[in-house]
């Protein structure tokens, strides 16, 4: 059985990397610990056949590892949609509760509360939920201001690192699957159509909000 600190670094490195090896120093901020900590980790790793990894050229998950960060990420995500959907947790509440959760659940309980919640594809922030046997789906989205105007859009996922940022974009009305318009745009704020009325959202708002044509 892996430890919880062994999840969380195959989970990390599986969040950062895009499509090139992820670095001690992004891995060091994203989980809060030492360089030294974040080295002496992935040369554990390594020998466990679950990164592969350079000194100074960074760090990539082998297929092992990237099935184990799957599987953790699955667990986190139905469990946020279960604290959410079901508990009606808050958006800081939920994340926190999931991240300890994920570790201790069984497959069993997984299963189950996959079928409760009517086998979700996506979480509260509209990020995909993996499959039982590992896949993955990305949907193409680009954040509010790169968004056509006049255009009937769909929010498709919500920037997750902030959660004050979360609770303005709800008071907004703008959770994954709404649709609206972009009516207008400057610096400052982009005025959009919802549900029959006018909503102004301010630019640092809409950054967090991605969406695609429906």
């Amino acid at each position: 059985m892996l430890s919880q600190a062994v999840e969380d670094y195959l989970k990390a490195i599986y969040t950062l990397h895009n499509g090139k090896p992820v670095t001690t120093s992004e891995l060091s901020a994203r989980l809060g610990v030492s360089s030294a900590s974040v080295t002496n980790m992935m040369t554990r790793l390594a020998k466990m056949k679950l990164v592969t990894y350079a000194p100074y050229r960074g760090v990539a998950l082998t297929a092992a590892g990237e099935k184990i960060a799957l599987e953790i990420i699955r667990h986190h995500r139905l469990l946020e949609t279960y604290l959410r959907d079901v508990l009606g947790y808050a958006w800081e509440q939920m994340h926190s509760e999931a991240e300890h959760l994920e570790h201790h659940i069984s497959e069993e309980f997984e299963d189950r509360i996959d079928a409760l919640l009517g086998y979700p594809t996506h979480d509260p922030h509209g990020d995909p939920i993996p499959t039982r046997d590992g896949t993955m789906e990305h949907t193409p989205a680009d954040p509010l201001p790169a968004c056509p105007h006049e255009q009937d859009l769909e929010v498709r996922r919500l920037l997750d690192t902030d959660h004050d940022m979360l609770h303005r974009i709800e008071a907004l009305g703008l959770l994954p699957g709404t649709v609206f318009r972009i009516l207008d745009a400057d610096d400052e704020l982009l005025v959009v159509h919802l549900d029959h009325d006018h909503i102004s959202v301010p630019a640092d708002v809409a950054a967090h909000i991605f969406a695609a044509p429906v």
